[in-house]
This record gives structure tokens, sequence and C-alpha cells, in this order.
């Protein structure tokens, strides 16, 4: 069994090997390759799930850090602030631009319009943003990076569809959003190619910070006999793993991969490698190569989202060994996954 294949974690060639869309490299920032003593400073604005929500904050922090292992702190420092509240974003991003940072870098789409704007009010300052694209024209100051998270989550799907024993699964978001969108009709997708006499019951927090609440809906979908949850909230999600432990249930977590969270019942994750892209983006900051404008895919084929080696764990071998052959199917484009509900509709005619 070849699972990685399927997923590489820690790999330093996802970023350099994606695919650039959207506005090509039209600014540079720190041009010169000749950096001498200088010192890079780089900062992230968390979203309301803050940087220890054992999703997709944490694995970007663990990406600064992991660079600054790399360059070291007298070349690199690294700092977060985080966002309690979305009143906190345009706040948080003027604090950083008044410390001059190299790079500001917002984590998910509610920053979105906070650095739309910021990108027209500080137009010679560097910013990034994970999960999601400038609306319009991409700013020549703006680097978006994504993730083929419809891919990773229809994976999910595949293993949830084959190993449901009720032939009802349950998939709990955050809040409607293109990006949470694709994980829902991703993983939806790979139900019902795996099993299609399977229902996937389907429910939104409004929420991603509210652990209590993701174990309330996912309680729920489990006395109406959901004996697999795929959550993607934040910290909602890890309501629904507490959940799962408490009723002997599986979950699949997302962004990282969750399985310390419940070893046993954690069977596999929707994963996108975001630590690795950061630390690829954040080496071009520091040797000069880095170019603002730009619009980073990381998708399936390079590695840049997949599911963890935990799976082996808890996922059994034959299944595992139907996902792989999947997989192949995806990259080579011959399986075409939806990433919106009219794409998926469109899928089951």
């Amino acid at each position: 069994m070849k699972l990685k294949k399927l997923i590489a974690l820690g790999l330093a060639t996802v970023m350099s090997a994606s695919m650039l869309v959207g506005c090509g490299a039209k600014s540079d920032s720190n041009a010169s390759t000749d950096n001498g003593d200088k010192v890079f400073k780089v900062g992230m604005i968390t979203d309301t799930g803050g940087v220890n929500d054992e999703s997709f904050n944490q694995s970007t922090w663990k990406g600064f850090q992991d660079a600054q292992e790399k360059f070291g702190k007298d070349k690199l420092e690294i700092k977060y602030l985080e966002s309690k509240q979305d009143a906190d974003y345009v706040q948080n991003i003027d604090t950083f631009a008044d410390e001059e940072m190299d790079l500001i870098i917002g984590v998910g789409f509610k920053l979105e319009q906070a650095i739309t704007e910021a990108a027209k009010n500080y137009p010679e300052q560097q910013f990034a943003l994970i999960d999601a694209v400038c609306e319009g024209e991409q700013p020549e100051n703006v680097t978006s990076l994504l993730f083929e998270d419809n891919a990773s989550a229809y994976l999910t799907g595949l293993i949830a569809g084959r190993m449901t024993e009720t032939n009802k699964v349950g998939f709990i978001g955050g809040m409607e959003s293109p990006v949470i969108s694709k994980f829902d009709y991703g993983f939806r997708a790979g139900v019902k190619a795996a099993n299609p006499d399977a229902e996937v019951m389907v429910q939104y927090a409004n929420s991603f910070t509210d652990s209590a609440l993701g174990k309330t809906i996912a309680n729920q979908m489990h006395s109406k006999n959901a004996d697999i949850i795929f959550t993607c909230a934040g910290a909602v999600g890890i309501g629904a793993i507490e959940a799962a432990k408490e009723n002997g249930k599986k979950a699949i977590g997302v962004d990282q991969d969750q399985n310390a969270l419940a070893p046993k019942n954690v069977i596999t994750s929707a994963m996108k490698n975001i630590d690795v892209a950061v630390v690829e983006l954040l080496s071009k900051v520091v040797d000069g190569s880095y170019k603002g404008g730009e619009v980073i895919i990381n998708t399936l084929a390079m590695n840049g989202v997949g599911i963890p080696q935990s799976s082996e764990k808890n996922v059994p071998p034959d299944v595992l060994k139907y996902v792989i052959e999947e997989a192949e199917k995806v990259k080579s484009g011959e399986v075409k996954v939806p990433a919106t509900k009219e794409e998926f509709e469109q899928l089951n005619k």
C-alpha cells in the first residue's frame, strides 16, 4: 500500500510546482537577491478561529515557525495577531502596516475584504491571503494561496461512503461560502460515488469558533444514525470530534491531520498542506524572489492537498486501495470533482 503516493506531508516542492493563474507577477518585493544582514519581518492575522484552532490558522502559524527555524531568528522575525471578531481585521492590518512588515498574511476568506481595501490604502505593502482571492482584478501587492479542497474532500467522501454501516453520514460546515462549498460538494460527490445508497446530512453552524455548537449538531446527527461526520468549521469541528468520542462514532478532520484529537475516532482528514505552502512563500521573501499579484493553486496532483498517513490506522486496506485508485483518476482529469452546488447537481442529473 503506497499511501505516500497520495499525500506528501512536508513537501518543499508544493508551492514551486503550483499552478499560477490570474494576474501574473507584476510587483516585486525585496527584488534584490543580495539581502545582506536584513531581518525580514512577516506577520500573520488569524480569523476569529484563533491561532490554536487545530485547523488552518494553526497550520499557517506552523508554517511561520518552520520558516523561522529554517532561516533563523536573526533572519526572519515572525509575529501573529488574533482577531476576536470580524471588526478586528482592519485594526490588525493597520498595526502590522505601521510596523512595516515585509509581508502580512491574512488567514481565511473572511479577511478578503479587509486585505483588498488595505492593498489600496498601503500600495507599497505586500499582502497574502490564504483561501481567498481579491474581488475583481488581483492587486499587484496581494498573493493568494488557494487549495483544491474539493479534491481532498472527495477522497474523504469515498472513505465515508465505503465505511458507513448505517448509510447515513454527516457534513457540518462553518459558514456558507465558496471555500466551504468546495468541501461540502466534494464530500457529497465522494460519498455518492462510493455508495449511491448513502445519505449525507448537511448543516451549517454559522460559526468557526463555537465548539459546543459543533458538539450539539454532531449529537443530533448521531441520534439520526449518522455514523461518520465530516466537519469543516474550525474550532466547531473540535466539538464534533468530542461527540464522536463520547458516542463511539467516526469523524473526519479538516485542514491538518486531526487524528491526534481522537486516535480511534478520526479515521482520516481532508488536508491541505498550508504549512508547507507558507514555508515556500516565506522562503521567497527571504531569498528575494517573492513577487506579488499571483494566485497560486495547490492541487491534489501537486500534493497540495490529500489525506494523511494516519488514515492507515482506521481505514481498511481495501478501502485505501480504492481511494488511491480513484485519486489517480482525479489527478488525470478522468474524474471531475464538483466545487459548487451547480456543478454537483449537473454531475448528478
